[in-house]
């Protein structure tokens, strides 16, 4: 099939997260970069323009005027990635999807609940889709999780522990020029949530996809440990869920010795499962009362929502990319799917809108529960 002409908006020279986008939104030669708005400075956007190799006619100074062409183009971008700081991802998702483009967005969905709600009602208006990357759960060991249990080889689930955490902001680096950290200690470009908007939501979204429950109250405790730093650096939070289950969440980006340590945790009322993505073929399972079990990625027992996002044979690592590649690959069969007029396959999954706007309530009930003194806050 012709890949799906991309453009992009951010992501320019050192942005880290634009080049994964880049890398993972070919992996499968399912999309290919035509156009950008790929820096808020002109210059910037030129040269990093030139460095992709990109026609010097669809690069452009901003993502309006973008839009506004692409849309008018006989061969003009079908979809777009919006890989810019919080504050910057509503207006341009915004100007794309009234245009019919599809929107591959970032995550946390937008920097304010009002901005969010504002992107959300534009999106259930447009034709197009919204696709938000919460790319952990492109994960084939994930999917497993997701199905056992759906499947209900957990019994009714009773705990759900998940924690995110981090080391690299334990000194105040957001004053020693690193852009990276800049942009997300400040306010006014991340939102209400530091430590909770950049990688809680992650450990939120995770959770709520595997178990198929979001938590109905919150109680959390924010702290911002480095002198001088405005926005929370690391949180704790519990969960109660409709069913009964309990769970609790925690988010760091202060712990000295941990470098990208996802781990996620359930116990039901028949067995539990664990998974943590700094090794992610690996899922262990274990009924009660029996050993432990091991499965792998594409290994006797993997289910056949596990192998359907794989690419290699068992023994040969996926990890981060292939992941982050996979909500691209189903965006693709959604996206052409919806060109085609038909409706894809259920199997078929990729974090949405709503998803999104869960993760926006979910940051701004921590932040409320916290200023109370860690009180319960409904979600």
């Amino acid at each position: 099939m012709r890949p799906i002409r991309l453009g992009m908006v951010g992501g320019g020279q050192g942005a880290f997260i634009g080049e994964v986008h880049r890398l993972v939104s070919r992996l499968d030669g399912q999309f290919e970069l035509a156009a950008g708005a790929l820096s808020s400075s002109p210059e910037r956007s030129r040269e990093s323009a030139t460095a992709l190799g990109l026609d010097p006619l669809r690069s452009y100074d901003d993502y309006h005027k973008m839009a506004i062409r692409e849309a008018r183009l006989k061969n003009g971008i079908e979809a777009v990635a919006i890989v810019t700081p919080n504050h910057m991802h509503a207006a341009p998702a915004i100007e794309f999807l009234k245009r019919g483009i599809h929107v591959i967005c970032d995550k946390p969905l937008t920097a304010t609940m009002a901005d969010a709600r504002k992107l959300a009602k534009v999106a259930a208006a447009s034709n197009a889709l919204f696709v938000l990357t919460h790319n952990y759960t492109g994960y084939p060991l994930v999917r497993q999780a997701q199905a056992m249990i759906a499947r209900g080889d957990l019994g009714q689930i009773r705990l759900v522990q998940v924690e995110y955490v981090q080391d690299w902001l334990t000194e105040r680096l957001e004053a020693a020029g690193s852009k990276q950290a800049e942009w997300r200690t400040d306010p006014a470009r991340s939102g209400l949530g530091g430590a909770l908007g950049d990688i809680g939501t992650h450990a939120y979204n995770l959770a709520a996809f595997v178990t198929g429950q979001e938590p109905t109250a919150i109680a959390a405790d924010l702290a911002s440990f480095v002198p001088g730093r405005t926005l929370d650096d690391n949180a704790h939070v519990l969960l109660r869920y409709a069913g009964g289950a309990k769970g609790m969440l925690w988010a760091s980006q202060v712990a000295p010795g941990n470098e990208n340590g996802l781990r996620l945790r359930v116990y039901g009322s028949k067995a539990g499962i664990e998974w943590t993505q700094e090794d992610p073929n690996h899922l262990w399972y274990t009924p009660l009362g029996q050993p432990r079990q091991l499965l792998t990625r594409r290994g006797p027992g993997a289910s056949a929502e596990a192998n359907r996002v794989t690419r290699v044979p068992p023994g040969h690592p996926e990890g981060y990319l292939e992941a982050f590649a996979n909500i691209y690959l189903e965006a693709a069969r959604a996206i052409r799917a919806r060109q085609a007029n038909e409706a894809w396959s259920a199997d078929v999954q990729f974090p949405t809108i709503q998803d999104g706007l869960s993760g926006m309530r979910f940051v701004e009930a921590c932040v409320q529960s916290s200023r109370r003194n860690a009180s319960w806050v409904t979600l």
